[in-house]
């Protein structure tokens, strides 16, 4: 498959949101137009965005929503359960392991990590606490090829060497800094403060072209 630029697959996200609001809501069928109309984009960009994978639309008819949906989880490769590591049980950890909108998209989060020993041989939010220590035996064993960092800047780049180490094959990086990685590593980076920068200068331009 040529490369796919990252907006393409960030919007495969977007939609495969909506269509599986729609099939809930048992809608049937949707058009280009309607779909693009949910995510404010174009008729045009969403046949270009889903033609880098194939044909997936009907004449006269559109898309058949459920039919898309289990099309996009193939794309996207969440047509498979995913068990997911988490090294870092701070507050934002902690939250993580909360959220069940990784459950919802087929991501289950089998085993935390953290340095603290009041944590380590617990479960929090069901999930077993180990010792960062025993991050690539359990790893292995349990078959974990995804990534969760949710640890200070100045720890980030050292576990994300570990869980390379560890056989680890994508990371979604919570710690403000960027992480050098091999090639065979993929890497997210989510840093909310450069998300709440990119809203102001959305906002302050607003104003000013108004």
């Amino acid at each position: 498959m040529p490369q796919v630029p990252k907006a393409v697959v960030s919007r495969l996200s977007l939609y495969l949101r909506e269509l599986h609001r729609l099939a809930r809501d048992g809608k049937e069928t949707i058009s280009s137009t309607q779909l693009g109309k949910l995510l404010g984009c174009t008729a045009a960009q969403v046949r270009k965005d889903l033609a880098n994978f194939g044909q997936f639309g009907y004449p006269g008819v559109g898309y058949r929503c459920a039919e898309l949906v289990t099309a996009i989880k193939q794309i996207m490769g969440t047509h498979q359960p995913w068990s997911v590591a988490l090294v870092g049980i701070g507050n934002l950890g902690q939250a993580l392991l909360g959220y069940r909108g990784f459950t919802d998209q087929g991501f289950r989060i089998v085993a935390a990590f953290d340095l603290d020993p009041h944590l380590i041989g617990t479960d929090v939010q069901g999930i077993p606490v180990f010792a960062v220590d025993e991050l690539a035996s359990v790893i292995r064993e349990q078959s974990i090829r995804l990534a969760i960092l949710a640890v200070p800047s100045s720890a980030a780049q050292e576990m994300a060497d570990e869980l390379t180490k560890a056989g680890i094959e994508g990371i979604l990086n919570f710690a403000p800094v960027t992480l050098s990685h091999p090639p065979s590593v993929h890497t997210v980076g989510v840093d909310l403060a450069i998300e709440l920068e990119q809203l102001s200068f959305a906002v302050v331009n607003k104003r000013q072209n108004s």
